[in-house]
């Protein structure tokens, strides 16, 4: 039986069967559950409905976020339910049965904790290799953390203290809201528990790749928002994509024709760092397989995080916000 104060928000924009997935997981007549959409033209409004779920059209004129939708979500439930917790499930994903109590449970032990994640899989990691690459990603060991991610279990009243999510953040939204959760004294954790599937659906390079400057680019701005606070957020992810995404590329190759190609050893620190990530992963309990394939695309990682970060950057000085950077693509 589902907690009473506990309800969700499922954001989603074309997911198709995967959202179809998710919110019967849920069972919109067992608990208060929103759908919150962003412009689908796959009928995923008309299932939610039909299948019992409150629903929130975004409004076209505002740029789509996923911070936006989850905020809006949020605002839905309350008016229609006395909620103290919220689970935000993205709409590729799939709950766990069980996870919806153990979450809840977590919340009502102890007050100070503001937020709850579980561990999230990947339903096929065989299928490609950046699906297994985000399944290790998710792999965290459990206990305190500093985030929780965007599939995860917040105490309302902690929401509306930090503000919500920022609106305005096309990614990195979860991390900023974790900072200001534990900046009013929040404690944050990652249960042993299984949360949920999340259907990556991700079998090309250019989809790998533009998630990945989707992650620069939020890198660059959670910098700009708190890098000179205390806590320096960001500063040191931001640190190395200047390096080894930027400076290492730029003086190697820029430099090749003056320095008769020595500069061309450069390149050689790329399989240096990648064979030390490849140590720590089997250190980590990791296979071969798996050190080989974090550490490879760990490491190649840092050219598109560049491109992202040059992209905040860039669009900061013409006063341009970029719009959201999808990867997926939309089911048939």
């Amino acid at each position: 039986m589902s907690d009473p104060r506990l309800g969700c928000v499922v954001i989603g924009r074309n997911e198709g069967e995967r959202l179809q997935r998710c919110l019967r997981a849920l069972d919109p007549s067992a608990l208060p559950v929103v759908y919150v959409d962003s412009g689908s033209s796959d009928g995923s409004l008309t299932f939610a409905r039909e299948l019992g779920a409150l629903v929130v059209d975004l409004d076209l004129s505002q740029p789509f976020t996923a911070a936006r939708a989850r905020n809006a979500g949020l605002a839905r439930l309350r008016a229609a339910a006395p909620v103290a917790y919220v689970m935000f499930f993205d709409g590729d994903c799939e709950a766990f049965p069980g996870w919806l109590a153990a979450g809840s449970e977590a919340l009502a032990r102890d007050p100070r904790l503001g937020a709850v994640c579980g561990r999230l899989r990947e339903r096929h990691p065989e299928a490609s290799p950046y699906n297994a690459l985000c399944d290790l990603e998710w792999d965290a060991p459990p206990g305190p953390t500093r985030a929780v991610g965007g599939n995860a279990m917040y105490r309302v009243e902690a929401l509306a203290k930090a503000g919500g999510f920022n609106p305005r953040l096309i990614a990195g939204e979860e991390p900023e809201l974790c900072l200001r959760l534990t900046r009013l004294g929040y404690t944050l954790e990652r249960l042993p528990v299984d949360m949920a599937w999340h259907d990556a659906a991700i079998t090309r390079f250019g989809q790998w790749w533009r998630r990945a400057v989707r992650s620069g680019y939020a890198y660059a701005e959670g910098a700009q928002l708190h890098g000179a606070e205390p806590e320096r957020f960001r500063v040191r992810e931001v640190r190395r994509i200047v390096f080894w995404g930027i400076l290492v590329p730029f003086f190697a190759f820029g430099a090749a024709g003056p320095s008769l190609g020595l500069s061309l050893i450069l390149g050689g620190l790329y399989p240096l760092t990648a064979l030390k990530v490849y140590a720590r992963a089997r250190q980590r309990g990791r296979t071969r397989r798996q050190a080989l394939l974090y550490a490879g695309f760990l490491t190649l990682g840092k050219l598109p995080e560049a491109q992202g970060l040059l992209r905040y950057h860039l669009g900061r000085l013409r006063g341009a916000r970029s719009e959201i950077i999808e990867y997926k693509d939309a089911p048939a």
